[in-house]
């Protein structure tokens, strides 16, 4: 068997370039920012089309809503706007006996106060619920429960 003849010596191996195919003197398959461009995330910056006018789109219509916190009550009169007549009021107040009353005229019947002493509850009003009202349009806004 007789050896080949030529050169057989092994060579370098090819460049990244060569092995993927890419031709160093052919344009980038990619846009280069030119001068004054900023690339944007996603490469360039979309040209501008040519001939085409931007579709007339109609007027945006602006909703404004306003929301009012919720309102907290208590024993004491609230400043707000009334939902009913919208009107900036301050709460009126009325008293009427609940949960607490009737535990304390209870309590002083246990306690042995028969004899119209057990009442005296129904006679104070920090022992009552209270019921906020507006003074304009007498709107029942809310309830503070004492128990």
């Amino acid at each position: 068997m007789s050896a080949p003849s030529g050169n057989t010596a092994p060579s370098a191996p090819p460049s990244y370039e060569e092995a993927l195919g890419i031709n160093m003197n052919y344009p980038h398959p990619y846009p280069v920012p030119g001068p004054g461009q900023k690339p944007d995330g996603k490469g360039m910056n979309p040209p501008p089309y040519m001939g085409q006018s931007v579709p007339a789109s109609e007027p945006i219509r602006v909703q404004t809503v306003y929301v009012q916190q919720p309102v907290v009550f208590y024993d004491h009169p609230v400043q707000m706007c009334c939902p009913s007549c919208n009107q900036m009021i301050v709460t009126r107040l009325s008293y009427e006996a609940g949960a607490l009353t009737w535990l304390s005229c209870g309590g002083l019947c246990l306690l042995g106060c028969v004899m119209g002493c057990c009442l005296f509850p129904f006679c104070i009003n920090a022992l009552k619920d209270v019921d906020h009202t507006c003074p304009n349009c007498h709107t029942l806004l809310g309830s503070y429960k004492r128990f």
